[in-house]
Formats: C-alpha cells, sequence, structure tokens
C-alpha cells in the first residue's frame, strides 16, 4: 500500500522536529521544508533543519519565500503600526506563508498533506462533515489563536502531531530519538525582530525616524512630550518617559496628528468593539447573530460575549463584561468551549 505523502514545515526548532518524526512513526512519507524569509534570516535555524532530515532520512526543501514575505508580512507589519495599530505578524505568515504558498509548493512536490509544530488539533465531525480546528490540550501552550481562519480545505490538508504533548515531553522524544535540536531553546520575539526593538526595526525598513509629538490628556490639552506614537500601544502605563502624580493610561493614538491619549485606567475598559474580515471555519449559520468565548490577544483569558454580524464581513461584538485594551489590528478569535468557531481583525 501506497505511504501518504505529508511535507512538514520545519523552522529548525524542536517542535517542529518531532512532528517530522511522529510522522514518519505514523507511517507516512515525510519531507522537511523550510522558508527563507528574509534577509538575515537565521542560517542556523536552515542548517539545524537540515541536520534533523538527514538524522530521519527524509528529503530536505529550502523556499524562498523572501518576496512574498516582504509584501504580505512585513510591509503589513510597518504600514499596520504606521496606521496606529497593533499587528500580528505570526497571524500574517500563517494566513500567506504557512498555509497559503508552503501549501502550494506541496502540491507542486505530490504531498497531500501538510503539517506544522502548531500546538492544537484539527478534527473531523462525521455528523457535520466539517473539519474543526481545536485549542491543544495543552492550555499554556495553546496555538489556536494564530490559526483562526484556517479553512475547511486548509483543515482537510493539515496534519498537527504534537498538539496533545507537554514541551517537557516533546524534548524527550527528540532527545530519545537523537535529534539535534533537543535541547534548543524556544524563540520568544517576533523572528525578523530577534531583540524586540520593533521600533528601530521599522525605522530602518522605512528610513524614516520615529518623531516625538504631544502628549494629551482626555480634553485635548497637551501635558507633555511624546518619544513617537510607534512607541506605544493601548493600555500602556509604563515606559511613558513622564511623571504625572498619578497612574495615566494609553487610550488612543493618533498618528496623522501625532499625539498620543493618556487617561484614567477605565478608559482603556470597554464591553464592545467592532471588528472587519471576519472567517468563519465552518460555514454553516454565516450572518446570524452567535455566543461565544472571544479572545482579544493572545494571552488573553476568553471571556463571554455576544457576536453580531454585520455587512461586509465586519462584526459588533458585546461582552459580558468590559474588556481591557482592545487593540486596532489584533485580531479577536471565538471559542465554543475549546472549539474555535473563526476570527476578525478589531478595528
Amino acid at each position: 500500500m501506497k505511504k501518504k505523502k505529508v511535507l512538514v514545515a520545519m523552522s529548525g526548532g524542536v517542535d517542529s522536529s518531532v512532528a517530522a518524526l511522529l510522522l514518519q512513526r505514523q507511517g507516512y512519507e515525510v519531507g522537511g521544508a523550510t522558508f527563507e524569509l528574509f534577509d538575515g534570516c537565521n542560517e542556523d535555524n536552515a542548517g539545524d533543519a537540515k541536520r534533523v532530515c538527514e538524522k530521519l532520512g527524509i528529503p530536505h526543501y529550502l523556499f524562498n519565500y523572501r518576496e512574498i514575505f516582504a509584501k504580505r508580512v512585513l510591509d503589513y507589519f510597518v504600514e499596520t503600526y504606521a496606521a496606529g495599530a497593533t499587528p500580528n505578524p505570526c497571524i500574517a505568515c500563517n494566513r500567506n506563508i504557512k498555509f497559503g504558498k508552503f501549501l502550494e509548493d506541496a502540491d507542486r512536490l505530490g504531498y497531500e498533506y501538510i503539517s506544522t509544530g502548531h500546538y492544537a488539533s484539527v478534527r473531523f465531525d462525521a455528523q457535520s462533515g466539517l473539519y474543526q480546528l481545536w485549542r491543544s490540550a495543552q492550555e499554556r501552550k495553546d496555538q489556536s489563536y494564530v490559526l483562526y481562519h484556517l479553512t475547511q480545505a486548509q483543515l482537510s490538508r493539515l496534519i498537527l502531531p504534537i498538539e496533545s504533548y507537554t514541551k517537557d515531553e516533546v524534548r524527550a522524544i527528540a532527545a530519545a530519538a537523537g535529534l539535534p535540536v533537543a535541547s534548543k531553546s524556544d524563540s520568544q520575539d517576533i523572528c525578523f525582530v530577534p531583540d524586540g526593538d520593533y521600533v528601530s526595526f521599522i525605522e530602518r525598513y522605512t528610513g524614516n525616524a520615529c518623531v516625538p509629538g504631544d502628549y494629551l490628556d482626555e480634553t485635548g490639552k497637551v501635558i507633555g512630550r511624546h518619544k513617537g506614537v510607534l512607541h506605544y500601544t493601548i493600555g500602556q502605563r509604563k515606559g511613558l518617559g513622564v511623571s504625572f502624580g498619578r497612574h495615566r493610561f494609553v487610550s488612543r493614538l493618533d498618528p496623522k496628528f501625532n499625539t498620543v491619549t493618556l487617561s484614567d485606567e477605565s478608559a482603556v475598559f470597554s464591553d464592545t468593539l467592532l471588528a472587519e474580515d471576519l472567517r468563519m471555519i465552518a460555514p454553516d449559520g454565516a450572518g446570524a447573530p452567535f455566543a461565544a468565548q472571544a479572545k482579544i490577544r493572545y494571552a488573553h483569558k476568553p471571556a463571554p460575549a455576544e457576536v453580531y454580524p454585520l455587512e461586509d464581513g465586519r462584526v459588533q461584538v458585546r461582552f459580558e463584561a468590559p474588556q481591557r485594551a482592545a487593540t486596532k489590528g489584533q485580531a479577536i478569535v471565538f471559542y465554543d468551549g475549546n472549539r474555535v468557531l473563526g476570527g476578525a481583525t478589531i478595528v
């Protein structure tokens, strides 16, 4: 019987390496692929992925995605910040690269499935005939938030083999198999901003220096000077650089006039928000209001809400209790318990 073929997106880290190992043990014909995303991309990661593939005896491919990454991720990242919003580049990369261009290249090479090292679960519901996305059994590692946009066609071809393992178990599997990345540390920052200084990155990328401007209070009165809108995000209290005698929080960013409004903390709480570009994993019931637990950023605890679809893929979300610092540009993801329903982008 011919083996089913799966191409694994291999970053050179332990998660994707163990994903490839587990799939090989499950009887798949496995290949590994590493992406070249930007100039200065860590060559050590590609080398580590290649060494893992050699250890497993599987082919290793190197895909040059610099052009699409620059257009769909880097430009988006810079433009979103310039508009006074906060982007999520991992979601943009997943949507356009890992589950876009990569899937096309898997097709080209004759692979039926793709796989990644994400902590989440794909399930097929026989009753509805639809694929579902579920949170990982490992709540602390769950990455379903950045996968809410996946379509039925993409889910039908995606295998996520490490979703039920703890990180310690993943490392132990890698060590027992002699994989050279077993003890490799996890990457914590945005891959193209490894030092975490996204403002300096944007300045280098655009060639434009961040311009200082005015802090405003709730009435529009100037109360100080800020370092530049790029340095701030909604809800921020620390790092303002000015003492006001009481705690103040960033409540509004206006890049057009280069102002940052500071308010009491109550101003950064809201029980409603508007989002656009709604993506629902299951197409049934589109257009009808629904109840969900809504998560407004990666580390946010899902909160009960009612979701009201509007026109042109927009939704209005009303929370049972006010939520802190809903931020333009971030994703809001809807859950039914541990099952992902879909999501949208906060505006």
